[in-house]
């Protein structure tokens, strides 16, 4: 049996860019549970923060933004980032009424009739009678991140490898790789945090990126941020996947990474070739010994239960304008390409419920691409 529920928003994530979104559904007088629901596949608050490395401490995270509305205040920098940010997440979803549904899985959003989306969904935590709910939307915002979607690039070789293979999504922190030979893939912040981290404590290290790492001078002030999400503002608008934005802005050039550059940690090598049981091979002959390769890769955006729409351009990526679906305004995404940071994600939130209230309104946001 499966029950339909009508609303006139669904949030699909939890985590900042969904919180943002619900704050000004709320502030705007939308009810939670009445007008707008609010879905999560995780078990417990913290978006994807809740899952990160417990060496992450809350003192070494970059540009975390608060909530619209409430600041995080007197948080011990050497927590970690996992139980402080969650513990946040937590009172904001107490302290606005949020009611978020967890843990509930979106299988797929489809069109429904007059007019509206179908979210399907798996059996949430509160399910009333143990059916699976689907939910009759007229609008969506789908702020699902990209922490389940871990990229994983393929080389020659790969299955032979007898070591382990892992991703930033399932790194453990340092001590687990000590006296192990470590090859660590990936030339962005995690690449670097994860090298220099776990560096004291392996018997060896090698870093590998497909391109020269670009370190940034000077500060990271608001011109160099707006170029920066111009640039993955445009890759949105004409259809391709979204880069992040730390791909445009290159490696802030800080103290720690002065001192591992002077050290040899950040002694950046030109990408394998391929993968043999024990190591990595280079194509002029240079091999390798590897007890473990940390693929610091990135992610992909966790959109795949938007498929039955068709948004995605022949680019690949969904082309959107501000967080509106070009092909599709009832969709909106939040925290997806220029938007994804947690400034961004705030922003953007308050503009998908802008351009979601003229919609419900009855007023032109953009045409439905049939």
């Amino acid at each position: 049996m499966n029950n339909t529920r009508e609303v006139d928003v669904v949030v699909i994530g939890a985590g900042q860019a969904g919180l943002a979104g619900a704050y000004h559904l709320r502030r705007t007088g939308f009810e939670p549970e009445r007008d707008f629901v609010m879905l999560d596949h995780a078990p417990a608050p913290g978006g994807a923060w809740q899952f990160r490395w417990p060496s992450l401490t809350y003192g070494k995270v970059h540009g975390m933004h608060a909530l619209p509305g409430m600041e995080l205040t007197d948080a011990d920098p050497d927590r970690p980032s996992a139980e402080v940010i969650a513990e946040y997440f937590a009172a904001y979803e107490r302290a606005f009424d949020l009611r978020v549904r967890r843990p509930v899985d979106v299988r797929a959003v489809r069109e429904g009739v007059g007019g509206r989306l179908l979210v399907e969904t798996s059996e949430g935590a509160d399910g009333s009678d143990g059916s699976d709910v689907t939910w009759s939307t007229r609008a969506l915002i789908n702020a699902t991140g990209t922490w389940d979607r871990p990229f994983w690039p393929r080389y020659p070789g790969q299955e032979t490898f007898l070591g382990r293979q892992l991703h930033t999504a399932q790194y453990p922190g340092p001590e687990e790789f000590a006296g192990l030979r470590v090859v660590v893939v990936g030339g962005g912040a995690s690449g670097t945090q994860h090298l220099m981290e776990l560096a004291p404590y392996a018997a060896s290290t090698t870093w590998v990126t497909r391109r020269p790492p670009v370190f940034r001078e000077g500060p990271f002030t608001e011109d160099v941020g707006r170029a920066a999400v111009a640039l993955v503002e445009e890759r949105v608008r004409q259809g391709l996947p979204p880069k992040s934005v730390v791909s445009v802005t290159g490696l802030p050039l800080n103290d720690a990474i002065r001192q591992a550059l002077a050290d040899g940690v950040l002694d950046r090598q030109p990408m394998f070739d391929r993968i043999t049981p024990d190591g990595v091979d280079w194509a002029d002959g240079r091999h390798v010994d590897a007890d473990v390769i940390l693929w610091a890769t990135g992610f992909r955006a966790a959109i795949d239960h938007l498929a039955p729409l068709k948004l995605r351009e022949p680019g690949g990526g969904i082309r959107i304008e501000g967080t509106r679906a070009v092909a599709d305004p009832r969709v909106h995404l939040v925290g997806y390409g220029p938007s994804a940071s947690t400034i961004g994600a705030n922003r953007a939130g308050r503009a998908a419920v802008r351009d979601i209230r003229r919609l419900l309104a009855g007023e032109a946001v953009g045409a439905v691409v049939g």
